[in-house]
């Protein structure tokens, strides 16, 4: 193991830009979030944050900075999932805008998915084995 002197122990939240963040909290409980923060700052801002039920890493549902839109992308999330096809199948079937199918390429890369929030942000769900 490497030690270093900067303190940095673990990854605590993934900043997500939202135009609505009233929206984007509707999506993520629908999908299974929990919302555990909801407080107002800098005068017209709200800080978000939801998690996977059993999960310590959280998303911050960010507003864009002043003067900034919200662009689509490719976020660089990926969660996880105990089954692939159930998952897939669920997320499909609450509306999420899913890919057609699971990928599947063979060891050592897990069956995987992409779906996209409400501002089409793109996150992967995997299967590890």
């Amino acid at each position: 193991m490497t030690t270093t002197t900067t303190g940095i122990q673990a990854i605590n939240l993934v900043m997500v830009p939202t135009s609505d963040q009233d929206r984007s909290i509707e999506f993520y409980e629908r999908i299974g979030f929990e919302k555990r923060t909801d407080i107002p700052f800098g005068g017209a801002y709200r800080w978000v944050e939801v998690y996977p039920p059993s999960g310590t890493t959280g998303i911050a549902l960010a507003p864009p900075r002043p003067g900034e839109g919200v662009e689509p992308k490719e976020i660089g999330i990926s969660l996880t999932t105990a089954d692939i096809d159930a998952t897939h199948a669920e997320l499909r079937a609450l509306g999420a805008d899913v890919d057609e199918q699971v990928s599947r390429m063979g060891d050592p890369v897990p069956p995987m998915f992409w779906f996209r929030d409400p501002e089409g942000h793109s996150l992967m769900v995997v299967e590890p084995s």
